[in-house]
């Protein structure tokens, strides 16, 4: 390949010329290091600037990292999205883990029954959790939307270009630095004179970029006033989201309340705080409650399978074989015989 003389020539110049730049700067930035050179120091206001500049980008990025960490708990997820985002790729469609809770929930109760307490609790619950993992997943995005995106795209787009304009500004510096050392060791006249030329261009250079560079730290308030809005945006956010999980576990409680089921953990004779109101109507009038001791599976049709710690209602039983040894249970509209053995009657 053929390339002409005075280009080759050029670009040989550049590279040399380059070099002895970059090779100026390292032996001023030497001599600072050691002291035995002198540094041409920025003005306070200046330095209030770059120091809140750099407060501003040390907590954005931890604030960041955290809302995201809160946002997708999964550290490998995150990986995940941030690969796809390099890749300009959709992120994967992924379920959340109430999302996972519910469905095992909601098959786990077909498995044991839409018909049995137990079983058709299990169903109730699993479509709550179905229901929150949508709603957090609708949180999530709308989060991402109005503050995670705007903080990333600061950090990625106003602050690299801070960075880059203060590490050019420390470069010109250390060219006007390196400008002086050479203006004050010039012996010649001659050497005064080129030495003093480069010194007014360095100069110039230099308070240029150091405008340039100040122009864009006093921009940082107004990214504040922008990162205050989507703070607000992000409150907002979290309110509704906050409200529409407390309404959907109202819901649960309303519907697990017609089950009649006791608390865990709790006496035999106490029950959920919303009990249905059928329930305590057909105490009151003189049928007997009791708490099931051990799981029970019905032999036929005329039993009734039982779950450990539930509360039914049971009568005498008169005109059947038996008697002695069973009572009828009633859960709902079910109803079959039970045995007294699993059974501890309740008293008021």
């Amino acid at each position: 390949m053929y390339f002409p003389k005075a280009e080759m020539d050029f670009n040989v110049k550049k590279l040399v010329r380059d070099a002895g730049t970059a090779l100026s700067r390292v032996v001023q930035l030497t001599e600072e290091k050691l002291g035995t050179s002198e540094k041409t120091e920025l003005d306070a206001h200046f330095e209030n600037l770059a120091e809140r500049s750099d407060t501003t980008k040390l907590w954005t990025e931890k604030i960041l990292r955290d809302t995201e960490a809160v946002l997708t708990p999964n550290p490998g997820n995150r990986v995940e999205d941030f690969l796809f985002e390099k890749i300009e790729k959709k992120r994967p469609n992924r379920l959340s883990n109430l999302e996972y809770l519910g469905l095992d929930m909601i098959e786990a109760g077909n498995e044991f029954g839409p018909g049995t307490a137990y079983g058709s609790s299990l169903i109730k619950v699993g479509q709550c959790e179905q229901r929150l993992g949508q709603t957090e997943r609708d949180f999530i995005g709308s989060a991402g939307h109005c503050y995670v995106q705007p903080l990333r795209k600061f950090l990625e787009g106003e602050m690299k270009t801070i960075l880059k304009e203060r590490s050019l500004l420390e470069s010109k510096r250390l060219d006007l630095d390196a400008c002086k050392n050479r203006l004050r060791k010039a012996r010649s006249m001659q050497g005064q004179q080129s030495a003093e030329k480069e010194l007014r261009v360095a100069q110039s250079e230099f308070d240029r970029q150091a405008e340039i560079t100040k122009l864009l730290l006093e921009g940082v308030s107004s990214s504040h006033a922008s990162h205050l809005r989507s703070l607000h945006e992000f409150v907002e956010t979290q309110v509704r989201f906050y409200a529409q999980c407390h309404n959907i576990m109202q819901d649960l409680q309303r519907d697990m309340a017609s089950l009649s089921l006791i608390t865990p953990g709790a006496a035999p004779y106490q029950t959920l705080s919303l009990q249905s109101p059928d329930s305590a109507d057909v105490t009151k009038n003189g049928h007997q409650r009791a708490r099931v001791l051990y799981d029970y599976d019905a032999k036929d049709a005329t039993e009734l399978s039982l779950m450990a710690d539930e509360v039914i209602i049971v009568h005498e039983i008169t005109d059947s074989e038996g008697a002695e040894d069973y009572l009828l249970g009633e859960r709902g509209n079910q109803k079959g015989k039970v045995p007294k053995a699993f059974l501890e009657l309740l008293t008021y």
